[in-house]
């Protein structure tokens, strides 16, 4: 696999696009116009010129990486991509209607992926031009940090198409974790409901923020709090999520808190929009409750 095609240039799509150039793989990236994929490329550049100024890569590693990346705004090019990995937001409706519209444009042999954190792999398949060439692959955030990608066969994926995205994830530098295609899969089945929980402990005041994040990263030796993970990476993302797996499961274990429905009614978001279990507006975070 040589092209890339990523569609959605947001904080995951612009990862994983620059994850795959680094690796010298040509990649596309697409967003709802040229002008969003265009800035993408300029936040991604900009960011990348950072890091070589702080001597944390070479400068002409850089410039080569940006180079491979070209910002297109219709899906008319991405017949030239081998894989196509959909990054846009956690709405099993939006991407239905993505994969719908760009599958007609799928290279004869080209797989076509998404990057969904919790929707069922063979439930979305059946909008991708042909099942047995369809497949989730997930990425973490920041995609240029995190190691691990997992792999998510739905019920019709080809072998062939495993071990083409298998060789994929490795050309790029990452590790492999093969999941079967239940909701969540294996590491946010496990750490949604995990952020969800901290959040009922918050509403019922048995801890604050504070003390919440102190105690797991203390306690259970964790680099983030999950209030302030969730925060990083969005309140309506794993209230999102947290209603798939209700509705997936038919499980309440997977009810979602009644905070954190709150705070993403309140436009609380997390870092994105500046406050959620966190206020951002100063130079140091401080707790909203």
């Amino acid at each position: 696999m040589q092209t890339i095609a990523v569609i959605g240039a947001g904080q995951m799509g612009s990862g994983i696009a620059q994850v795959a150039a680094a690796s010298g793989k040509s990649v596309l990236l697409s967003d709802i116009s040229l002008a969003v994929a265009e800035a993408a490329r300029a936040k991604i550049e900009k960011g990348l010129m950072k890091l070589a100024e702080r001597g944390k890569i070479a400068a002409e590693d850089a410039v080569a990486t940006v180079s491979r990346i070209t910002a297109v705004g219709d899906y008319a090019r991405l017949g030239e991509a081998d894989l196509v990995i959909e990054a846009a937001t956690e709405r099993e409706d939006i991407k239905h209607r993505i994969f719908e519209a760009a599958g007609k444009h799928l290279g004869a042999a080209a797989i076509m992926a998404t990057n969904t954190s919790s929707i069922p792999i063979t439930r979305m398949a059946v909008s991708s031009p042909d099942p047995e060439r369809f497949i989730g692959i997930h990425f973490f955030n920041p995609v240029p940090l995190m190691k691990l990608v997992e792999v998510i066969p739905g019920l019709a994926t080809s072998v062939q198409t495993i071990e083409a995205v298998r060789g994929f994830v490795s050309d790029i530098g990452k590790e492999i974790v093969l999941s079967q295609d239940e909701p969540g899969f294996i590491v946010n089945r496990i750490f949604v409901p995990f952020i969800n929980e901290a959040a009922f402990v918050l509403g019922s005041g048995t801890g604050s923020i504070q003390d919440i994040d102190k105690g797991v990263k203390l306690g259970l030796n964790h680099p983030m709090g999950p209030l302030e993970l969730a925060d990083f990476i969005g309140l309506d993302t794993l209230l999102e999520i947290m209603k798939i797996y209700l509705a997936s499961t038919g499980d309440p274990k997977y009810r979602p808190a009644p905070l954190l429905q709150k705070y993403v009614e309140a436009g609380w978001l997390g870092r994105k929009s500046g406050r959620g279990f966190y206020d951002y507006s100063g130079e140091v975070p401080v707790p909203t409750r």
